[in-house]
């Protein structure tokens, strides 16, 4: 077992877009679309289990990740607080999904998926390939958090404004201004908003410190407008549906 748990491990590195890679990504858009039967189903009491497992599945692979992190003696306030994006949308997805939260769908559509999908395309665990136990931390923890406001969309019909657009880049900022003031009392770097990671990573494009932060805004709201643009599309089709009926 210490194999598949070791701190250095011996098997393979993890590649990008490579057999591994795509199954687990096939997996989660296999999950994605069984949403779609779901909400054609009608079926509340599966969709209840889903909804309720994928709850429990959030809660404790985040868990066991930071049980990994203190076997592998490195866990510290410095890493393992949850104030990256995806950390704290693993626990806020799961209160969402348990309590059906539409102020907390908000912000787990539109940062939720946005994150977690660049980790799953791009994620980074380099020495950690199939099968050591985080490769399949990352795919599940982050196929999960997309789940949710997917599971929340699709099959509760739940949907985003463009109105939860302003509100969600407002609390974003006034969120990189609190996790800023934390990393110098601690001397972590959360979100990145200190200073670049020491991997390579989408940032070293982005400029200097501090133009890296406001051009990740620009980054993060083009994002926001490609994930609302199924709304849009749908508002339109609606629209053109009701003039044709007066």
């Amino acid at each position: 077992m210490s194999y598949y748990f070791a701190k250095d491990f011996a098997g393979p590195e993890f590649e990008l877009f490579q057999m591994p890679h795509l199954v687990a990504l096939s997996i989660v858009l296999s999950c994605a679309l069984f949403l779609l039967y779901l909400r054609w189903h009608k079926n509340e009491k599966l969709n209840n289990v889903f909804r309720l497992s994928l709850a429990a599945l959030l809660i404790l692979q985040e868990i066991s990740y930071h049980l990994w992190r203190i076997y592998a003696g490195e866990w510290s306030l410095q890493i393992m607080l949850p104030f990256h994006l995806c950390s704290v949308f693993v626990w806020l997805s799961a209160y969402m999904l348990i309590t059906k939260n539409r102020h907390i769908y908000e912000f787990a559509f539109f940062l939720g998926i946005s994150g977690a999908l660049q980790a799953l395309l791009t994620p980074d665990i380099a020495e950690y390939g199939f099968p050591h136990f985080r490769f399949f931390h990352i795919f599940v923890s982050h196929g999960s958090i997309v789940l949710a406001s997917l599971f929340m969309t699709i099959v509760e019909n739940y949907r985003p404004y463009w109105r939860s657009m302003a509100k969600v880049l407002l609390w974003l900022n006034i969120y990189a201004v609190f996790v800023y003031i934390v990393n110098l009392i601690i001397g972590s770097n959360y979100l990145f908003v200190n200073h670049k990671p020491e991997t390579a990573s989408l940032l070293d494009v982005l400029g200097p410190w501090p133009v890296y932060i406001f051009a990740s805004e620009l980054v993060a709201l083009l994002m926001f407008v490609i994930l609302y643009l199924p709304f849009v599309i749908g508002d339109w089709k609606r629209a053109v549906v009701s003039e044709h009926a007066i």
